[in-house]
């Protein structure tokens, strides 16, 4: 069955892209995962984007609950969850993880961003759950 997402999270998913280019192009590849997420929030900031970085979610299973289970590298607007890498090589796991996170934070649209890429759009792959 197709989801389809609503205009906001469609909305914060191009400005997401769009702050992804625009740091790539300035900054280029081979910084620390640390810096670029520094540089999107500023650009979350400048949008008035709301969100929050290094998010803690509590995982429950059965009758346990553990309480940071989770950390998300940015939740933006409560909509859409951000996995920002700076790796050389894809890791598969990278996708299975966010699909994780979807799913245990019940959000339907994640954008994994890997800022080692020299190309970004090859390094962009968005998610919906």
């Amino acid at each position: 069955m197709f989801t389809k997402l609503s205009q906001r999270e469609e909305y914060i998913a191009s400005q997401l892209v769009d702050i992804a280019i625009k740091i790539h192009k300035s900054l280029g590849p081979g910084l620390l995962e640390s810096v670029y997420e520094k540089c999107f929030s500023y650009e979350l900031n400048k949008r008035d984007l709301s969100f929050v970085r290094q998010k803690e979610v509590p995982i429950h299973y059965e009758s346990l609950l553990i309480e940071n289970g989770l950390r998300l590298d940015l939740l933006v607007e409560n909509l859409v969850v951000v996995e920002l890498k700076a790796q050389e090589n894809f890791h598969p796991v990278w996708e299975a993880q966010l699909l994780s996170y979807l799913r245990l934070t019940n959000k339907r649209l994640g954008l994994l961003i890997n800022f080692y890429i020299p190309l970004l759009k090859d390094g962009i792959r968005r998610l919906i759950l």
